[in-house]
């Protein structure tokens, strides 16, 4: 999964960029509100967390132009205002979790997790086909019976292609969701990290489409 990160606070910046990215998650970082109202409208990404004490534009400017516009992507505020006028306002603006700092990183993972299976209409956080099944919380896959705890990149690969099981995904598509702006992508990158996750399961776990890309059977 790709996010995006809106907040101006480098030393929590750096941590929560390390810590999602150990997660298997990329992240795509901005330091001011400016910069994140127009890296939200670039969109591509699958969740967003938003400070609200931006420079340039406030975290609720940018949470009120998205809602207003008709965006409905998952949108976490992760902030220091801890007062509860500050939270109704964020809630009632359209986030779906609000999360005061200090927070620890088991938290905010957990809580992202739900926001995305509620708007997912998932009850649990684990994504299944008729032979994979993907536990969320742990990393861990099952395929025909032999379980994995797949390090962060392939665990990643694995639930870009399990998001939609049946639907074809292209090099390019893959890489949007793996890989954030600026970090360089090997050409190869996307067909060593099936090789990884097929030479420990077995290579039907991935399904190649010639010409087209890769998916996950139903």
């Amino acid at each position: 999964m790709r996010i995006l990160l809106i907040e101006d606070d480098a030393m929590l910046g750096r941590g929560l960029v390390q810590a999602l990215e150990d997660a298997g998650i990329s992240v795509d970082w901005v330091r001011d509100g400016q910069l994140g109202g127009e890296a939200v409208a670039v969109g591509g990404h699958g969740l967003v967390l938003l400070d609200l004490g931006l420079p340039g534009r406030s975290g609720l400017q940018i949470l009120r132009s998205l809602r207003t516009a008709g965006d409905t992507r998952p949108i976490l505020v992760i902030t220091a205002r801890d007062e509860l006028d500050d939270r109704v306002t964020g809630l009632d603006l359209g986030a779906d979790d609000y999360l005061v700092k200090p927070f620890e990183v088991k938290e905010l993972l957990a809580r992202m997790r739900a926001v995305l299976r509620r708007r997912g209409g998932q009850a649990i956080s684990v994504l299944s086909t008729s032979e994979v099944e993907l536990d969320m919380s742990s990393h861990e896959v099952t395929y025909r019976g032999v379980s994995q705890v797949l390090p962060a990149r392939e665990f990643a690969l694995m639930h870009a292609l399990m998001e939609r099981p049946g639907t074809i995904l292209s090099r390019g598509q893959l890489e949007e969701k793996l890989y954030g702006w600026g970090e360089e992508v090997e050409s190869n990158a996307i067909d060593v990290l099936i090789h990884y996750v097929r030479r420990k399961f077995d290579k039907p776990i991935i399904r190649n489409v010639r010409g087209a890309g890769w998916m996950i059977p139903k």
